[in-house]
């Protein structure tokens, strides 16, 4: 994943991508851009298609750097005790005078013997020369040469006796400056000026209610901070007959902001065999569980889903069917967009950048997925990716991965999502060392209200892998809405389970969906803010009646509570229509009108023995005869809508103006005029 960078001293962030300044302005580095010839390069056998450990990954910055070790995403020679040599040549994309050349040698240095450089006409220049190869007390480094050129270099040859250092010798980069001030392998940390990224405390070990001395992974943050869902292994109350392997815990937090003693999960989600989890539902409802969980008893690879039933209890993991998925890595990570829309996952193709990829699949509607498609280079590595979790603002990916510069073996990193192709993303950000070390990080997760971040670390662990938190800045990443709420039959009031579904007003367009507890009736969804939205309950045999929500003004994180009703298809049933809207003492449908139209289309076309009459209202104006024809005209524009576009017999429908003989705000206000100003449905058979 290597760029050419134009480096300075520290980052710069109205500097062109890729380049950053080192002390004065005058001062540039290039990494090299392209290779010009090799002697050989690492060929894995079990994937000959594989870009890793090949020439091109010294192109662009350091990639492992600071860190030092083996890494797929440096050059390895083919052979690891050449005594012809190996070498490698590179070129750079701007001619210009050197001062310096630096090589990252990332793993096994000392083993250079001759640098050499290129003018424009190719012609070669021995800028160094080492006739005493050793291995080095180093594991890594970066080798300078200061030597001073009187011509534009384009082209930098590095010559290696990979027979004097024993074991696979690796180059990270190769770069040149017009300064004598050190070339220093940076790690690209989230800027703190603009609070990109920012903590409030020190990292917390969650404590003895949640870790243990065995490992636990993988902590889930429920969008409403509530519930915290983990996997531990090997420990003594995991499924009896399989202890050492991994069960799905839960804990609860607790007023005090502390977490409650955890719980298993249970069956069915946790068996004989390896369980764990991934996303869960803003509702609490829906859950990703990994592998599929067969008939037989016996877990394959894969990702199933659970939900919950009208008890509260989790059902038997159903198989989630993606196109063409499948996964040449043992190990696989998958995380489910808050809207539904969307899944994240870490799998390893015969296409994949490196070891494990991130991928993506689109929700095609009918329970089913696309095909995985790759996120792009800007942020998979030759190396591998892991533990993918996208915020709720459905734009900032945090994951973690050992093929960038980082503090330790795997590192957290962020970036933000650019476009709706989901493959351009912007650089990913190190998330620094308050929360990233020397060992193993990752599985960053965090809430709606995002005021704490949870993730994996060995680092000052009670026994193995821990979970801790840190509190965060209250600007990242983009802020939401939580809506919470119930649905309900609206005849007898009791809460009932249905799809819920938000929809941009006045668009229409779907955003999301999801499904409210069938035993009290609770849903959450979360909203991206500065937008309108339509929000409605689907049950067969009922009308639903949608609620606005405006987020078009909101700016900061807000919490809303939006009951939502469903109205019996039986006989004298009546509802209102909330957005069939009319230009100004009109007869014409505005567009925004037509998404709730359409769902009333749907309802008719679904129940083709359903009458109804139509009930025009207007606000007190004029005349009543004035009243009376504008709520006629209008009732005949939607009554025209539903037999023109949905193709329903004529006689199903009734029509009855009331104009403003049966007011439902008796006030004066513009808004009380507004309310005024409806279409009712009344069934009169079904």
């Amino acid at each position: 994943m290597k760029n050419n960078l134009l480096v300075f001293v520290f980052l710069l962030s109205f500097l062109p991508k890729n380049t950053f300044s080192q002390d004065a302005p005058q001062t540039k580095i290039q990494w090299a851009s392209r290779v010009l010839g090799v002697s050989s390069e690492y060929t894995d056998l079990d994937n000959p298609s594989s870009k890793q450990y090949k020439a091109l990954q010294t192109l662009g910055k350091p990639d492992k750097l600071p860190a030092v070790g083996e890494s797929p995403c440096a050059w390895s020679p083919e052979r690891q005790n050449n005594v012809d040599g190996e070498w490698i040549k590179v070129g750079f994309d701007t001619p210009m005078r050197i001062q310096q050349i630096a090589v990252a040698e990332n793993f096994n240095p000392g083993s250079i013997t001759h640098v050499y450089v290129y003018d424009a006409q190719d012609k070669e220049t021995l800028l160094f020369r080492n006739v005493n190869v050793s291995p080095l007390k180093e594991k890594g480094r970066i080798f300078r040469i200061m030597q001073k050129t009187d011509f534009e270099v384009t082209a930098v040859k590095i010559m290696m006796n990979t027979a004097k250092v024993t074991g696979f010798n690796q180059i990270d980069a190769i770069g040149i400056s017009n300064s004598t001030e050190p070339i220093e392998a940076l790690i690209p940390v989230a800027e703190k000026k603009d609070k990109s990224f920012e903590v409030k405390s020190k990292p917390q070990n969650l404590g003895v209610n949640v870790n243990s001395n065995t490992q636990e992974i993988a902590p889930m943050i429920t969008p409403d901070g509530k519930f915290i869902y983990f996997t531990r292994a090997n420990h003594p109350e995991n499924t009896p007959e399989a202890p050492e392997k991994q069960d799905v815990w839960f804990a609860e937090l607790k007023d005090d902001g502390s977490f409650g003693m955890a719980k298993n999960l249970g069956a069915p989600i946790n068996n004989k065999f390896h369980n764990s989890c991934f996303s869960i539902s803003p509702d609490g409802n829906t859950m990703l569980v990994n592998n599929i969980y067969n008939e037989n008893g016996i877990l394959t690879k894969g990702l199933s889903i659970s939900r919950r039933d009208g008890e509260n209890r989790w059902k038997v993991p159903e198989k989630v069917i993606i196109d063409n998925f499948y996964n040449l890595s043992d190990y696989s990570e998958f995380c489910l967009s808050q809207d539904g829309q969307i899944l994240l996952m870490t799998i390893q193709t015969n296409d994949a950048i490196g070891g494990k990829d991130i991928y993506f699949s689109r929700n095609k509607g009918d329970g089913t997925w696309t095909a995985p498609q790759n996120i792009g280079n800007a942020v998979n590595t030759a190396s591998n990716e892991t533990s993918p979790f996208l915020a709720s603002d459905g734009k900032t990916l945090y994951f973690s991965t050992d093929g960038l510069s980082g503090y330790g073996s795997f590192d957290i990193f962020v970036s933000k999502r650019l476009d709706d192709t989901w493959t351009n993303w912007s650089t990913p950000q190190n998330l620094g060392p308050e929360i990233n070390t020397p060992e193993w990080d990752a599985y960053f997760t965090i809430s709606a209200k995002a005021d704490y971040a949870y993730y994996n670390s060995y680092y000052g662990s009670m026994g193995e892998s821990d979970i801790f938190r840190v509190k965060l800045s209250n600007n990242q990443p983009d802020p939401v809405a939580l809506v919470k709420g119930k649905v309900y039959n609206k005849k007898t009031g009791l809460p009932i389970e249905a799809k819920i579904i938000y929809e941009l007003s006045p668009s229409g367009d779907v955003v999301g969906t999801a499904i409210s507890n069938a035993q009290n009736g609770d849903y959450k969804v979360v909203l991206p803010l500065k937008k309108k939205y339509s929000l409605l309950a689907k049950v067969k045999g009922f009308l639903p009646i949608d609620e606005e929500i405006d987020l078009t003004d909101s700016t900061k994180y807000l919490e809303l509570n939006k009951d939502l009703y469903l109205v019996p298809i039986e006989e004298n049933a009546t509802i209102r229509l909330n957005h069939i809207l009319f230009a100004g003492n009109r007869y014409d449908l505005l567009s925004a009108s037509f998404p709730e139209l359409n769902r009333f289309i749907e309802a008719l076309q679904e129940n083709p023995t359903m009458k109804i009459q139509l009930e025009g209202h207007t606000e007190k104006f004029g005349t009543r005869k004035d009243q009376y024809k504008l709520a006629e005209g209008r009732l005949k524009s939607v009554k025209d809508y539903l037999i023109e576009k949905g193709k329903i017999d004529p006689l199903r429908i009734k029509q009855k103006p009331f104009g403003g003989d049966k007011p439902i705000d008796k006030g004066t206000t513009a808004e009380a005029k507004a309310r005024n100003r409806r279409v009712e449905i009344k069934i009169l058979h079904n």
